[in-house]
């Protein structure tokens, strides 16, 4: 099991440091932001842009993997979202790993005037917007010239990438899907899997959820010829109606429950002072002992 850890991008970067740079020291595997301008309750807080924030971690760090947890079409174009993350990936020397979604139907869907599209939309977005950013990628041959494609949603002509990637082929992908289309996606293009579960529910019936997830998954990667073991499965432990680092055996029973569901990666997120996530960093302070144990 690897262990993740997300820090919502709400600071100023003189206290930011210090959590990314925690992160590190306490042993975590990932770390991770969210890709949002501005998100559900916390929409009147003070809210980072998630590529600076990214770079910034990236070079105050030198072993932890970074990551966008995860990043949105909402109001991204593969070209220029491209050319971000391979910068970023070079800043932290291949340590980057992209998590991207659909992009959700809140704040973001609407900020830059775009109409309200519909799933079927969404997903046709989506599938695009993941097909392009793989292509952008990957290592640009010498004097083979730009990047070029059309599609419904985006366009690219002759598009410069940074060069050869700090990763081969690419930077990993975890693609967040939970219906059957969007996990197609995930057996064509993702290193890895990531869900928060099934919207809505709670407790044991969340993990039930949790668990039908895991077998649509390997049905649609059987369905796609693709061997479902060859997936990196990462669970957000702070969904289900709980939060993970309220205690050590909290965290310690989602670990457990992820583990017996083949989940190979968990992730929780920071403790905030109030509101969602509330918790202490006392707390991650014994988790983060727990995490050595477990190395050791």
């Amino acid at each position: 099991m690897r262990f993740g850890i997300t820090i919502l991008p709400q600071d100023s970067w003189r206290d930011a440091r210090r959590k990314w740079q925690a992160a590190e020291h306490y042993g975590f595997d990932h770390a991770w932001t969210y890709d949002h301008l501005s998100w559900r309750t916390l929409a009147d807080q003070p809210w980072q842009a998630t590529v600076p924030t990214l770079a910034a971690a990236a070079a105050v760090t030198s072993e932890i993997m970074l990551g966008t947890f995860v990043a949105s079409p909402n109001f991204r174009h593969p070209v220029t979202f491209a050319k971000e993350i391979a910068t970023i990936d070079d800043i932290s020397d291949g340590r980057f790993v992209l998590g991207i979604g659909s992009g959700g139907t809140g704040f973001d869907a609407f900020v830059l005037g775009q109409s309200e599209y519909t799933p079927a939309e969404r997903h046709a977005r989506f599938a695009e917007f993941v097909a392009g950013l793989d292509v952008l990628l990957r290592h640009e041959e010498p004097g083979a010239g730009g990047v070029s494609f059309r599609g419904d949603w985006y366009t690219a002509h002759d598009a410069r990438m940074v060069g050869r990637p700090a990763q081969n082929p690419r930077v990993p992908f975890v693609i967040a899907a939970n219906g059957p289309r969007g996990l197609g996606i995930v057996a064509e293009h993702g290193a890895g899997w990531v869900t928060t579960g099934p919207d809505g529910a709670t407790g044991d019936d969340w993990w039930a959820g949790v668990g039908r997830l895991v077998d649509r998954l390997e049905t649609q990667a059987d369905a796609a010829g693709r061997d479902p073991q060859t997936i990196d499965r990462y669970l957000s432990i702070d969904s289900g109606g709980s939060y993970s680092l309220q205690s050590v055996g909290a965290f310690e029973e989602a670990v457990g429950r992820a583990a017996e569901l083949g989940f190979t990666d968990v992730i929780s997120h920071w403790p905030r002072a109030d509101g969602v996530y509330a918790g202490s960093e006392d707390v991650l302070d014994a988790v983060a002992d727990t995490l050595a144990g477990r190395r050791n």
